[in-house]
């Protein structure tokens, strides 16, 4: 798979998870452009890619793709707190 297809599937994916997620009452059109990548790398054969989209609900989601099983685990996080650690 290449990379453009991988941002797609990722992309899609993610749209996808939003909007069986969204309350219906709050009216909000939601796709593909909605959603942008925060970072994606490959390894062998393997993509990882982080997402995050335009809502403010705090969301973030990681797609790994398998290569070899040709199937992509998908996980959707929420962020809590953002601290900063003085060393």
């Amino acid at each position: 798979m290449t990379d453009v297809k991988f941002i797609e599937l990722v992309k899609k994916s993610v749209a996808s998870y939003v909007n069986q997620h969204l309350d219906k009452t709050d009216n909000i059109e939601f796709d593909e452009n909605n959603v942008y990548i925060v970072w994606y790398c490959k390894t062998l054969q393997n993509w990882k890619a982080l997402a995050s989209t335009t809502l403010p609900d705090g969301m973030y989601y990681e797609c790994t793709l398998n290569g070899d099983k040709n199937e992509m685990y998908f996980d959707a996080y929420k962020k809590f707190e953002n601290r900063t650690i003085l060393y």
